[in-house]
């Protein structure tokens, strides 16, 4: 029924294996793709993750620093699995405890845990539990507290009343009491292990403190999730309160997301296009009204400052006065970087066919253009468009699968909250389901506009690398062609940690 096992530290060494009876095929694909897709980026919250036919369990064991991985075939319903992972924990905690407390890697390589007669065991255990329960039946009310209660029972008394309020005033007494010196050393944990019990109440409130800087609720119970999975079982120092380190623990897993799984080097890899006779592609695509041609602009200013020659392919023939306002840019970059001090020719040229044409037909023609006047890099504006306009997210899709532009980038606000993800996930959904491809283009990247505007409210930065995996290449700062920054992950999330 499983089609594997596989237990290793944290740092990657696999202590214990086992493979199903008839599976060919390695796991460690899978594992690989559970530790880079959700390990390492910290949304460790949900306990299970899919790849290709495979559904995998997991369970951390943060006090030996041990991660535990059960994989089976998606098709089955295995009701024991969740069971059965932790009892396979505990079994092996108890078992190879000496040799689980030395530290370092070296003494973890020379242990030997033969582990398999107890797997095959438990696993025996659980299946026949799973075919033992049979379906729950009803309880009648008879059987039910409710057919014990009386009237009298629900009546409140004058005297129950007093009684309630006595033993309230003893508790506040109580609690005063409590204050002073001893009362200072609450919440400080004395080399015990953490419970989820010990860590609720400060993620109850770091969560509402996220969703208060724009974090969006659903990822920020996710964020708090995945922290409390983390931490739960790690053994503290005394002194040290359960306050302090749930918060350095939430700070180390954002600052975590921020920095991305994968590097985005535009001027790099422009040069490479260059190498190979070709222009780099990046497409600009997001919602009406976030200032996507604004920072086209932006970015034509920085590669032309970095010695690069652009071309603007005009594909929003949607929008009134679009094309106006790219050629008004052209003009004024131009201006900045003379005809003359380049060879007398112009560094900016603006590709536009008017309105109402194909927006996949003009950049095709774009990019043979931009081929054969030897542009290093062609900018694609498109149409601003809402997230549920389905012919427009067709035509997007269509545009990004004729073309395969080098980079895919969504422009969206700092502005926004929860809408960061709806948009986010339904851009990559239209992209995915209109591509022709067996693996489509999603989006590589983001741009975060009106940055200079939200004072320390950043959690939309949050919210749209945590649903995506994809890392801000760029924020905007302002009105002027200046004023774009790479983002600084450290900063922002002091920002966001900020009472």
């Amino acid at each position: 029924m499983l089609d594997f096992f596989t237990i290793f530290s944290k740092g990657g060494i696999v202590l214990w294996c086992f493979q199903g009876t008839g599976v060919t095929e390695s796991f460690t694909g899978p594992v690989n793709a559970l530790i880079r897709s959700v390990i390492l980026q910290e949304r460790s919250g949900n306990n299970s993750y899919s790849h290709d036919a495979l559904s995998l369990k997991y369970k951390l064991d943060n006090e030996f620093e041990l991660v535990f991985v059960v994989g089976f075939q998606k098709i089955l319903t295995l009701t024991y699995v969740d069971k059965f992972i932790d009892d396979v924990q505990l079994h092996f905690r108890d078992r190879y405890k000496n040799e689980l407390e030395q530290k370092g890697a070296l003494a973890l390589l020379n242990s030997h845990f033969a582990f398999e007669d107890d797997f095959k065991m438990l696993l025996r255990e659980a299946e026949e539990s799973s075919k033992a329960r049979g379906p729950t039946s009803m309880r009648s009310f008879n059987a039910s507290l409710k057919s014990q209660k009386t009237v009298k029972s629900m009546i409140e008394t004058k005297g129950g009343d007093k009684g309630k309020e006595q033993g309230g005033k003893k508790n506040k007494n109580a609690k005063k009491e409590g204050k002073g010196m001893f009362g200072m050393l609450k919440g400080l944990v004395g080399s015990k292990s953490l419970s989820q019990e010990d860590m609720e109440p400060v993620l109850d409130k770091m969560r509402d403190h996220l969703i208060a800087k724009n974090v969006a609720a659903e990822i920020a119970s996710q964020l708090c999730d995945s922290v409390a999975k983390k931490l739960e079982g790690k053994v503290m120092g005394t002194f040290t309160t359960v306050a302090s380190t749930v918060k350095g623990a939430l700070q180390d897993s954002l600052v975590q997301i921020l920095q991305p799984k994968r590097r985005v080097d535009i001027l790099r890899d422009v040069l490479e296009a260059r190498s190979q006779r070709r222009p780099f592609v990046i497409t600009f695509c997001g919602v009406n009204g976030v200032g996507k041609s604004t920072n086209l602009a932006k970015i034509s200013f920085w590669l032309i400052e970095n010695g690069f020659t652009v071309l603007i392919a005009a594909c929003d023939t949607f929008r009134a006065g679009a094309v106006e306002q790219l050629r008004t840019h052209q003009r004024r970059l131009n201006s900045l970087h003379p005809p003359q001090d380049h060879g007398g020719r112009p560094i900016v040229q603006l590709y536009e066919k008017g309105y109402g044409k194909d927006a996949a037909g003009i950049a095709m023609e774009a990019i043979a253009y931009a081929r054969n006047q030897a542009f290093d890099v062609v900018l694609v504006d498109t149409a601003g468009r809402m997230q549920d306009n389905t012919p427009l997210m067709t035509a997007l899709a269509k545009l990004i699968a004729v073309n395969m532009p080098d980079l895919v980038l969504f422009v969206g606000e700092a502005l926004v909250g929860n809408e960061a993800v709806d948009q986010l996930v339904k851009f990559n959904q239209a992209l995915a389901d209109h591509s022709m491809s067996d693996k489509p283009r999603l989006i590589d990247g983001i741009v975060l506009t009106k940055f200079d505007t939200i004072d320390d409210k950043v959690g939309a930065a949050i919210s749209m690398t945590y649903i995506t995996g994809q890392p801000i290449v760029f924020v905007g700062t302002g009105q002027t062609y200046n004023d774009l920054r790479s983002l600084n992950a450290r900063a922002v999330v002091g920002a966001l940690m900020k009472a």
